[in-house]
Parts: C-alpha cells; sequence; structure tokens
C-alpha cells in the first residue's frame, strides 16, 4: 500500500472527523469567550479598579536609546512598543487566564450536565448497577480505561468480559 493510500485511510477514519470538528466548535467557542472577557467582563473590572483597559496594563522594561520618554510615561502599550520598547504585558495575561477561567468553567458545567442527563437516563432506562460495583476497568488490550459494564473498548474496539462482582466486592471473570 502506498503513503497515499495509507493517509487517505487515516484521514477518512470517524475519529480524525470527530476530532476535526471538535477543534472547529473549540476554535470558535474560544473566540466567542475571548469576546466575552475582552469586551462585556473586562470592562466593568477596569472600571472598578481605575483601568478602562485590562490589556493595557504592562511595565516598560528598555527603552530604545535615542527614544524620548514622554513626561506622564507611554500611556497605551501599542505606543510603547511603537517606538520599540521592550514590554512586560502582564495585562494581557491577565485577560488569557480570565479566558481560560471561563473556558474551564463552561467546559466543566458541559460536562456536569452531560453527566447528570447520562446518569438519569440510567437510573430510568437502564439496569442500574449494584452498589458494591466499581465504576471504570481497565481493557486487557490496551489498558485504556472503561465503564465497568462495557462490552467493546472505545479505543482499540476489543471485545470485552464483563466480570462478576463478588460479594466480597471484587470483580471476577
Amino acid at each position: 500500500m502506498s503513503i497515499l493510500d495509507d493517509f487517505k485511510k487515516f484521514a477518512i477514519r470517524g475519529n480524525m472527523i470527530d476530532l476535526a470538528i471538535g477543534f472547529t466548535v473549540g476554535a470558535a467557542f474560544t473566540t466567542v469567550v475571548k469576546s466575552l472577557v475582552n469586551d462585556v467582563i473586562m470592562p466593568p473590572i477596569g472600571l472598578l479598579t481605575g483601568n478602562t483597559d485590562f490589556s493595557d496594563l504592562f511595565w516598560v522594561m528598555h527603552v530604545p536609546e535615542g527614544v524620548a520618554v514622554p513626561s506622564n510615561g507611554f500611556q497605551t502599550l501599542e505606543m510603547a512598543q511603537n517606538v520599540g520598547a521592550v514590554t512586560l504585558n502582564y495585562g494581557q495575561f491577565f485577560n488569557a487566564c480570565f479566558t481560560l477561567l471561563i473556558i474551564a468553567i463552561a467546559m466543566f458545567m458541559i460536562i456536569r450536565t452531560v453527566n447528570r442527563v447520562d446518569a438519569e437516563l440510567d437510573e430510568r432506562f437502564g439496569e442500574p448497577p449494584p452498589s458494591q460495583e466499581p465504576s471504570d476497568k481497565k481493557c486487557e488490550f490496551c489498558r485504556s480505561t472503561v465503564p465497568f459494564r462495557a462490552t467493546r473498548c472505545p479505543q482499540c474496539t476489543s471485545e470485552l468480559v464483563v466480570p462478576n462482582v463478588s460479594e466480597a466486592n471484587k470483580a471476577t471473570n
């Protein structure tokens, strides 16, 4: 088989397409969250702290020779960078940290909701697992973590045996 055929097989696989969709949605989600942080959340915080824009918080580390520093200092990051000053842009770092925090909270809430819905569906329509049963097990073939009652590994697609749980709370085959 040629390299081109191998690449086609790899690129057309379902997991590759799912991954591409995930990255695309993730990039769009990140753009929206960055706008939320920079355009909605940070202006009121900046107003409360006396600064109009966190992204303009910086420290001038070095000014090139021959460049005159204004008497009241550089008012914006753009002014400092236009004259070639070396700056430490801690305001932009704060914005990035807030963006990360909001993305993490949003992802936590989404995953938490999905887990609750999944548990509720299992409770209503599925066979509830015994209380002494563990929630996960390792695939014998690829060693990834899979749900305890899984009959096929989602990573390597190997068929798995659902172990019996004894009264001593130990899984046996």
